[in-house]
C-alpha cells in the first residue's frame, strides 16, 4: 500500500476525522435515510383495497404500483452504487434523498394510476441511490473498531424496518387516510437530508478507468428480469409467455454480465472473481437465504393472523413486531458476539436459531392455540436472523477495497432484494399448494359453489362461508385446518433450507477474504487503511 494512503488513525478528510459525536450523527442520518427506503417497500401493501377503490384499478394494476418500486430499486442498485463511488457519496446521497422526497410527495398527491406509477418508478430510482450509499458511508467513515457495531445498527434497520414501517402504515390507514402513507417517508427524508448536509463527509473513488457502462446495463437487465419473474410468476403463471421471456432475458443478461466482467477485469463494475473467496460468496448466500425466509414467513403469517385468527390488518402487523424488535436487538449484539467467538460461529448460531424458530412454528401452530403457539418461534427467528445478518454483511463489504464500497454495499442490497422476492414466491407457493392439497379432503357435504371458493384460498373460504348456510362453520374450520397444513409444509421447507445453509457454513464458512484491487493486487480486508477513502 502506498505511503500516501490515509492512515487508520487519521483518515484524510478536509474537516478531519469525525469524532464520536459526529459518528453517532452520521449513523443516525444514514439509518433514517434507510428507514425511509425500507418503509416504502412494504408500507403500501396495507392500502391495496383503498387504492383499488379510489383509482378504480384492477388488482393487477395495484400490484404493479406496489412492485414497480421494488423492481426499479433492485435493478439500479449496482449501477448507482458504482456511480456513488466515483461521483462522491455525499452528493449522491443528497441527490437520492431529494429525488425520493419529491417522488413521495407526487405519489401522495397522485390523481390517477398513471401518475402514481411514474412517481413510484422515480421513488425507486431515488431509493436505489440512497440504499447502497448509506452502508458505504458507514464502511468508509467508521474506524475499524467501531465499524461492526455501526453495521449491526444498519442491518437491524434493514431487517426490522420493513415490519416497523408496515405497522405505522397500517395504523395510518386505519385511523386516517391511505395517502398519509407517504408522509412518514417524506418526513424521514427531510430529517436525513438535513443531517446529511451538516454531518456526513464526502468520499469517492479516484479511478483512471472509464465507467463500466456495459456492465451497468447488463446488471440492471439481469436483476430486473429475474426479480420480475419472481414477482409476476405467481400472478401470471410460471409458464406464461411473459414470465418465460423475462426469465430468458434475465438469465441471458446475467451470463453476459459475468462474461463481460471477466473480460474487463481491472476496470469492471464488479469483479466476479471475488466469489471464489469464501467471504463474499458465503455472505451473499447467507443473506439470500435469511432475507428470503424472513420475507416468506411474513407473507405466510399475515393470512394466519387475519383469516385464521380473525385479526385486523393493524393487529396482524403489530403481532409481527416482537420478531422485528428481537431481530434489531440481535443485530446490534452480533458484532460483540463475532468479536468473542468469531464470525463463522456467530453466523452458525444465528442460522441454527432461525431454523429452530421455524421448526417451533411448524410443531406448535394450531388454530385453537392462536398467537401464543407461534410467538416462541417468532422470537427465536428474530434473534437468529439478527445474529446472522451482521457478519454476513461485513463479509460482503469486507471483500472489496475502500474505493469500491458503493458497489459492495449495492451487492449486499441486491442480494437482500433478490432473496426477499425469492422467499415470497417460493414459500407463498408452498403454502398455497399445501392448502389446496389438504382442503380437498375436507369439503365433503359443502355446497359446490362454496367448496370451489374455498379451494381458491382461505380468504375466499371465509368470504363464502355465510353463503353456505348450515355448513358455514364446517367450511371455515376446514379452511383453517388446511391452512395450518400448508403453513407447516412451508415452515419445514424453510427448516430444510436453513439446515442446508448451516451445514454449508460449518464446512466452508466465511474466511478472511482478500480484495482484488484495480491493479490486480490483493490487500488484507478488515484493516482500517484498506477502508479509508480520499475525500474532497
Amino acid at each position: 500500500m502506498s505511503t500516501d494512503q490515509p492512515s487508520p488513525a487519521a483518515p484524510a478528510r478536509d474537516e478531519g476525522a469525525p469524532d464520536a459525536r459526529r459518528l453517532r450523527t452520521i449513523l443516525i442520518a444514514v439509518s433514517v435515510a434507510l428507514m425511509a427506503v425500507i418503509a416504502s417497500v412494504s408500507g403500501l401493501s396495507v392500502a391495496q383495497t383503498q387504492m383499488a377503490v379510489e383509482f378504480d384499478a384492477s388488482q393487477s394494476t395495484v400490484l404493479w404500483i406496489i412492485n414497480i418500486y421494488t423492481l426499479t430499486l433492485a435493478a439500479l442498485l449496482l449501477p448507482l452504487g458504482a456511480i456513488g463511488d466515483r461521483r462522491g457519496r455525499k452528493p449522491m446521497l443528497v441527490a437520492g434523498l431529494t429525488v425520493f422526497g419529491v417522488a413521495g410527495v407526487a405519489a401522495g398527491l397522485a390523481p390517477n394510476t398513471e401518475v402514481m406509477l411514474i412517481a413510484r418508478v422515480v421513488g425507486g430510482i431515488g431509493a436505489a441511490t440512497i440504499m447502497p450509499i448509506t452502508l458505504a458511508v458507514i464502511t468508509s467513515t467508521f474506524p475499524e473498531e467501531q465499524r461492526g457495531k455501526a453495521i449491526g445498527v444498519w442491518t437491524g434497520v434493514a431487517g426490522g424496518g420493513g415490519i416497523l414501517g408496515m405497522f405505522l402504515s397500517a395504523l395510518l390507514v386505519d385511523v386516517a387516510d391511505w395517502r398519509l402513507l407517504f408522509v412518514l417517508p417524506v418526513v424521514l427524508v427531510v430529517v436525513a437530508l438535513a443531517m446529511t448536509l451538516k454531518s456526513v463527509p464526502d468520499s469517492r473513488e479516484r479511478s483512471a478507468h472509464s465507467f463500466d457502462t456495459v456492465g451497468a446495463l447488463l446488471s440492471a437487465v439481469a436483476v430486473a428480469g429475474l426479480v420480475f419473474v419472481l414477482q409476476e410468476g405467481p400472478e401470471n403463471g410460471w409458464t406464461a409467455p411473459v414470465t418465460l421471456i423475462a426469465l430468458a432475458l434475465g438469465l441471458a443478461a446475467a451470463v453476459g454480465f459475468v462474461a463481460w466482467e471477466l473480460h474487463r477485469r481491472d476496470a469492471s463494475l464488479l469483479d466476479v472473481r471475488l466469489f471464489r473467496e469464501r467471504g463474499p460468496a458465503d455472505g451473499s448466500l447467507t443473506l439470500l437465504v435469511v432475507f428470503g425466509v424472513q420475507a416468506g414467513i411474513a407473507v405466510v403469517m399475515f393470512p394466519f393472523f387475519q383469516a385464521v385468527l380473525g385479526w385486523s390488518g393493524l393487529l396482524a402487523t403489530l403481532a409481527l413486531m416482537p420478531m422485528a424488535v428481537t431481530m434489531m436487538a440481535a443485530s446490534g449484539l452480533a458484532p460483540r458476539a463475532a468479536a468473542r467467538i468469531g464470525s463463522r460461529p456467530t453466523m452458525m448460531a444465528g442460522v441454527a436459531l432461525g431454523a429452530a424458530g421455524l421448526a417451533l412454528m411448524a410443531l406448535l401452530v394450531s388454530v385453537d392455540g392462536g398467537y401464543l403457539t407461534v410467538l416462541p418461534g417468532m422470537l427465536a427467528m428474530g434473534v437468529g436472523m439478527g445474529l446472522s445478518m451482521t457478519p454476513s454483511t461485513e463479509a460482503i463489504t469486507g471483500s472489496l477495497p475502500g474505493e469500491k464500497q458503493g458497489v459492495a454495499s449495492a451487492l449486499n442490497d441486491v442480494t437482500r432484494e433478490f432473496g426477499t422476492a425469492l422467499g415470497v414466491a417460493l414459500l407463498g407457493a408452498l403454502l398455497s399448494a399445501g392448502y389446496r392439497s389438504s382442503v380437498d379432503g375436507r369439503l365433503d357435504g359443502i355446497p359446490e359453489s362454496a367448496a370451489d371458493s374455498a379451494r381458491e384460498g382461505i380468504a375466499n373460504a371465509v368470504e363464502a362461508a355465510p353463503r353456505s348456510g348450515s355448513h358455514a362453520q364446517d367450511l371455515v374450520h376446514a379452511a383453517q385446518q388446511s391452512f395450518v397444513d400448508g403453513w407447516q409444509q412451508a415452515m419445514w421447507a424453510g427448516v430444510a433450507v436453513m439446515g442446508a445453509l448451516f451445514v454449508h457454513i460449518a464446512l466452508r464458512g466465511p474466511g478472511n477474504a482478500t480484495p482484488v484491487a484495480d491493479d490486480g493486487s490483493t490487500g488484507t480486508v478488515g484493516t482500517a487503511a484498506a477502508r479509508r477513502l480520499p475525500t474532497r
